[in-house]
């Protein structure tokens, strides 16, 4: 046998097991070094891992190497010695010609014996090396200082069973996703974008400040809740974080109390009988005292609306003087023109003598209902747990306490005020950490406090113009419960610190609001919490949703620029209003107008008929069994392509702050180039993929109810009306009758244009155009294939019928415009060629004085005779119009002698 080419392939096998080995080797040893470099360093690498064997083995795996190194050089020798030798056919021996050869012979047997006992010694070795590995392996390391391994179950196989050679598998290596993309949020802490990283695993604690309820909801705070909506939903249904959503409700706050004492004296009021000189009295008070309260203000916003309201008031005021009695519409133009001035002046006057505590219950009770039933038409997630400040008011007197007793609060005069300096100056703490710049601002921080609580009296009770209450004295005409500082009612930036920490503890991930509440309402919280726990991290996420203006203005209800989400709701629909927020980033200003809603009512369309095209395709093709599915084609695997590409671009842009202007855009391109690929399979009369294209339309649709744009049992598409399953059903149910009513009219047009029969198709495109639209379905005629049926919502059609109409009624109009201009032109012109060249000139005496004999002028209006430039101008003018009226009489003779 080929002694020499086995003992070759022996010792390479050998060596290749070892080689591979060696690797894995080194890669433990360098994990185990840095899991433990104090012990570990102490033995040299050859003592660490020298196999417990015998001592005909060899005992290191250096030492190994280098003896087979020299095995390999051994048989090299042996083979190039005798590469002359040739071997004689059935002789077991080698036949030389000369007797050195034979000496060499025996020589090379003695080596070659010597060789297969190093051989084995090395086989010995490599298995006691295999078992120490072994036992390393078992030791199933997975992160070691960022050194990451898996066992992994290595089938030997042999392959040589003489010899005992082995193969192994190759080393595997997990790919390189250099694309891998961690959801960021902007955090209002840090003002930048961080890596979000819940404190308890996939739990995330989460509060929202609610609102105060004390008038309509409006737009400013859909902007906030339908956003915090979407981030809420794309934490839970996208990245799959489960999510612990607690927002409060504020019903006990200095504007609920002035509000509902205004209401309820206006009311008082309005039941009063008065005469025409109680009347001209109190309106005059009350706008004597608005006046002064006008000249207070600095505010430009606030300064605004009230010169509007003087403005009104003054002008009730001026009629109320000209009226000689008062009858009802005198008295109820006197309540609404002068309704803001009026309850200002009876609260106070009148105030301080409302005593029951039901008056100041009622009003946010029933704005409170209307809240919900605002978000409820906005489609937003109620709150896994609502707090109400009137159920808190123990824990909050119990916590203030607390306060007090951590060296962070003091009574003073019955109220409660926190100690900012006390709190900043301790090294473990740090007041306002969203906006430090802040601090100091008085402005600010007297707004924060109520316009009940700024009077000079209260604001002297604290020992710092930067203090501000935790717990405040009532006062006659306000609500209040038995504390240990008197009777009193909680300081505003309390009541969500209180709420918050009684249900989610000492700390939470993400706090969320408005960015106007900032400083201080939640600078004030965070330094609330941290001083009654001592912890400096009690939220990690602060996430604050931009403004929303109305042509550049900040809307509030204070200053009474607002649209109410209700009357927001009569222009357009949740749905668009949803997409108005998701096209914008969540934390910027958005300025609510025309142009926003038009593009999101444009998107809305867009993505409705890529939803209704693919319906469709999915109602005339099979999309499921195996008819389903064929061959992919250049243009499914090009489409194919850009779906997953779009998919990852959702991705990188929701883990990137939630970008759902980002998302929305590549959704959009995405459609567009599944619009492509439906007009090329329709140009090349092929049928489109339907698996393909549903695939796409259910990511979409699925994408959409992640962000609350449609509801979670719709399967495709936007529903035809709320209810999910209703919508469903009617397609469903309604669809073969209307296919069979489409192929029934596409077989009546045919055998009409066949014949030509006009009336017929006239009667046809009258069931499209008319009949169908108010029943909610579209007709789509297509050249060359089946007409399209649609089901959309009536309101939409109709209102498309009116555009479409609008749109023709234009074009007639432009139409018969330019019928009658050029008519007109055409009469102007026929009337010029009618005047004489003797007659162009005469009548324009503002600009001539003298003419000769043929009407052709020669001197200008002051007198001065024309240059010669200006007359031969104007015999240009002379020579064509008497070309022109010339013209003119030989057609009129012509028609004379015809």
């Amino acid at each position: 046998m080929d002694y020499f080419g086995h003992l070759s392939r022996s010792n390479s096998n050998i060596t290749h097991r070892i080689h591979n080995k060696w690797t894995c080797f080194k890669l433990y040893d360098e994990a185990l070094l840095q899991q433990d470099k104090d012990n570990y360093v102490k033995q040299s690498f050859s003592d660490r891992f020298s196999p417990q064997c015998n001592s005909s083995a060899i005992e290191t795996p250096v030492i190994l190497s280098e003896e087979i190194t020299k095995a390999r050089a051994s048989i090299k020798h042996a083979m190039k010695n005798t590469a002359t030798s040739k071997p004689v056919p059935n002789i077991g021996s080698f036949y030389t010609i000369s007797e050195k050869t034979s000496r060499n012979v025996e020589l090379l047997r003695n080596d070659l014996k010597a060789l297969s006992g190093t051989i084995q010694t090395l086989n010995f070795s490599l298995r006691q090396f295999e078992n120490r590995l072994t036992k390393i392996e078992s030791n199933k390391f997975t992160k070691i200082d960022g050194f990451e391994t898996t066992s992994v179950k290595v089938e030997m196989r042999s392959r040589n069973a003489g010899t005992g050679g082995k193969r192994i598998q190759p080393e595997w290596k997990p790919p390189n996703n250099a694309q891998s993309s961690q959801l960021k949020l902007y955090n209002s802490l840090t003002r930048q974008k961080e890596n979000f990283i819940p404190e308890f695993g996939n739990n995330v604690k989460w509060y929202s400040c609610g609102p105060t309820v004390y008038d309509a909801s409006h737009m400013g705070h859909a902007r906030s809740y339908i956003s915090f909506d979407i981030l809420r939903r794309v934490l839970s249904n996208y990245f799959g974080y489960n999510v612990q959503y607690c927002m409060n409700i504020t019903d006990i706050d200095d504007k609920i109390i002035k509000r509902a004492r205004q209401n309820y004296l206006l009311e008082q009021y309005k039941e009063k009988s008065l005469d025409l000189k109680q009347a001209l009295e109190d309106v005059t008070s009350a706008m004597e005292n608005f006046d002064k309260k006008l000249k207070e203000t600095n505010d430009p916003d606030k300064l605004a609306m009230m010169e509007r309201m003087n403005v009104q008031g003054m002008s009730c005021l001026t009629y109320l003087k000209s009226v000689e009695d008062i009858t009802k519409d005198v008295k109820e133009k006197i309540l609404s023109d002068c309704k803001d001035p009026l309850s200002n002046w009876l609260d106070a006057k009148y105030g301080c003598s409302v005593a029951d505590n039901s008056i100041f219950s009622a009003l946010p009770q029933h704005w409170e209902k209307d809240y919900f039933e605002d978000m409820d038409a906005l489609n937003v997630a109620p709150p896994d747990i609502l707090t109400r400040v009137s159920e808190y008011v123990p824990e909050i007197i119990e916590f203030v306490e607390k306060i007090i007793e951590n060296g962070y609060g003091y009574p003073s005069n019955g109220s409660v005020y926190f100690s900012v300096s006390q709190f900043d100056s301790s090294p473990n703490h740090f007041y306002a950490k969203l906006v430090p710049e802040a601090v100091g601002d008085v402005k600010a921080l007297e707004e924060g406090e109520g316009d009940l609580s700024v009077s000079v009296d209260q604001l002297s009770e604290k020992r710092s113009p930067n203090d501000f209450a935790l717990w405040k004295a009532s006062k006659p005409g306000e609500p209040s419960w038995d504390s240990p500082w008197g009777k009193g009612r909680p300081g505003w930036h309390i009541e969500c610190s209180v709420m918050a920490c009684s249900i989610l503890g000492s700390s939470m991930d993400i706090h969320t609001g408005g960015v106007d509440l900032k400083f201080p309402h939640h600078d004030n919280e965070i330094a609330q919490a941290e001083a009654h726990y001592n912890n400096p991290h009690w939220v990690r996420y602060f996430l604050h949703s931009g403004h929303l203006t109305i042509a550049g203005c900040k809307m509030s209800k204070s200053l009474k620029n607002f649209i109410t989400i209700k009357d927001a709701l009569k222009k357009n629909t949740s749905r668009q209003l949803r997409f108005a927020f998701l096209l914008h980033s969540w934390k910027d200003t958005l300025d609510y107008s025309e142009n926003t809603m038009h593009d999101a009512v444009q998107f809305e369309k867009l993505m409705n008929e890529f939803f209704l095209n693919v319906k469709h395709v999915l109602r005339n093709l099979p999309d499921h069994g195996p008819k389903s599915f064929w061959k992919w084609k250049k243009e499914e695997l090009n489409l194919s392509e850009i779906f997953v590409q779009h998919q990852q671009n959702v991705h990188d842009a929701l883990c990137d702050n939630v970008d759902t202007r980002t998302a929305l855009d590549h959704l959009r391109q995405l459609v567009t180039a599944s619009n492509t690929y439906l007009a090329s399979s329709h140009k090349n009369k092929t049928p489109p993929n339907s698996q393909l294209l549903k695939n796409i339309a259910k990511y979409i649709t699925w994408m959409f109810k992640v962000f609350g744009a449609i509801p979670e049992d719709t399967d495709i598409g936007f529903p035809l009306i709320s209810g999910g399953n209703q919508s469903q059903n009617t397609e469903a149910i309604l669809m073969p009758y209307l296919n069979v009513l489409s192929k029934f009219r596409e077989d009546v047009r045919a055998i009409a244009r066949e014949h030509k029969v006009t009336k017929v198709l006239e009667l046809c495109d009258a069931l499209r155009d008319d009949e169908l639209p108010p029943l909610g379905v579209r007709l789509e005629d297509k050249e060359g294939t089946q007409t399209v049926v649609k089901l959309v919502d009536p309101a939409v059609l109709m209102k498309e019928k009116e555009e479409k109409q609008k749109l023709a009624e234009k074009k007639r109009k432009e139409k018969e415009a330019a019928k009658e201009a050029a008519a007109r032109k055409k009469e102007e012109k026929q009337a010029q060629r009618r005047i004489p060249a003797a007659k162009l000139f005469i009548s324009q005496t503002d600009k001539y004085s003298a003419f000769d004999g043929q009407g052709f002028p020669t001197h200008a209006v002051d007198g001065k005779e024309l240059s010669k430039g200006q007359s031969k101008k104007l015999r240009k003018l002379y020579d064509a119009q008497d070309k022109l009226h010339n013209e003119y009489l030989k057609e009129c003779a012509a028609m004379n002698g015809s």
